[in-house]
Order: C-alpha cells, then sequence, then structure tokens
C-alpha cells in the first residue's frame, strides 16, 4: 500500500491501515529513535518509545496530510518522543551495551563503577559555568545542533565551538583527577 492511500485510509481510522503502518515503519522509526537517542537507552526502551509514536499516529490519524506523506510525521513525533525520554532522565542513566545478555553474566562491580562514573560525569557537566553548561546539556542531552544552541545563546559559531572545545578539556581534567595514567 502507498503512502497516500495508507494516510487515507488512517485519516477514516482504519485498524488494518494501523497495522499495516506498524508493521511498515517500525524499522524506520526504531532507527530513528537509535539516533537520536544516541544509544542511551536498551532495546525494550526503543520498543516502548516505538509503542509511543504509533500510539500517537492512531490518536492523531484523522488530521493527518496525505500529501506530505507519513514518513516525515513519524520521524518528528520519533524525536520529540525521544527528546521527551531523555529530558526524563535527568539522573543519568548508562547505556547497556548490545552484547550483554544480562542475567548470569552480568557484573556487579563493573556496573557500578559505571553508574558512579556517569553521576561523577553528569556532576561536573553541572559545575561547569553558563553558558558552558547550556551548551553541553543542549548538544550532548538534547541533541540540539550547536549553530541552534549558539544563537539561542547568543554566541558566534566560533565561540560556541571554543567554549565546547575548553569545556571538554576542564571535564576531562576534573574526571581524571586522581587517576595515574599508564
Amino acid at each position: 500500500m502507498d503512502e497516500q492511500t495508507l494516510v487515507r485510509k488512517l485519516n477514516r481510522h482504519s485498524r488494518h491501515a494501523l497495522e499495516q503502518a506498524v508493521r511498515q515503519y517500525t524499522p524506520y522509526v526504531s532507527a530513528v529513535l537509535f539516533r537520536t537517542l544516541k544509544g542511551y537507552a536498551c532495546q525494550e526502551d526503543l520498543e516502548e518509545l516505538a509503542a509511543d509514536v504509533f500510539l500517537a499516529l492512531w490518536q492523531h490519524s484523522g488530521t493527518l496530510d496525505a500529501e506530505q506523506g507519513l514518513r516525515p510525521w513519524l520521524a518528528a513525533v520519533a524525536r520529540n518522543k525521544a527528546k521527551d525520554a531523555m529530558r526524563c532522565r535527568r539522573e543519568e542513566t548508562v547505556p547497556i551495551p548490545e552484547d550483554w545478555g544480562g542475567g548470569e553474566s552480568c557484573d556487579p562491580a563493573a556496573e557500578t563503577l559505571r553508574r558512579e562514573e556517569a553521576a561523577r560525569l553528569w556532576q561536573a557537566v553541572e559545575a561547569l559555568p553558563e553558558p558552558d553548561r547550556t551548551l553541553f546539556f543542549r548538544y550532548y542531552y538534547d541533541g540540539a545542533p550547536l549553530k541552534e544552541i549558539a544563537a539561542s545563546l547568543d554566541l558566534s559559531g566560533t565561540a560556541a565551538k571554543q567554549r565546547m572545545f575548553r569545556g571538554r578539556k576542564k571535564l576531562r581534567q576534573e574526571l581524571t583527577k586522581g587517576v595515574e595514567g599508564p
């Protein structure tokens, strides 16, 4: 079924059209979510967010524009759902490696160390002076483009890049304090 026909059927609240949209666009929505979250979500989180996107599709199915197509709408909703999820996770979470199987292979000591490192990073970013803190949060956690952030903070692109460079240097120094090198 082509995209415009699918949208017209969704506008008539066809459950079959919704099922078709889920089958056809789940890989696309999942890819958008994964890219937006930059790996900071486990498979279950991605699946839950994808389900939220398709729930939003059903809730707004009567207002879709067949001429604009479905992909742009789904991508926008997926990005917004992912960004909302990241905002809700202000207490830093540690991404789960793809090869982690859970169960017996879990190393509690390593997991505790990762969580402590993530908490130290979060505290170090929060300790940065403004506008550096906002630059880091919006760039790394919200995924906003640096040009957009710079404009909202009345900084030039060059000044924003310089602040990011210096901020990363400060964070590296803060996080490596007391750590002996090789």
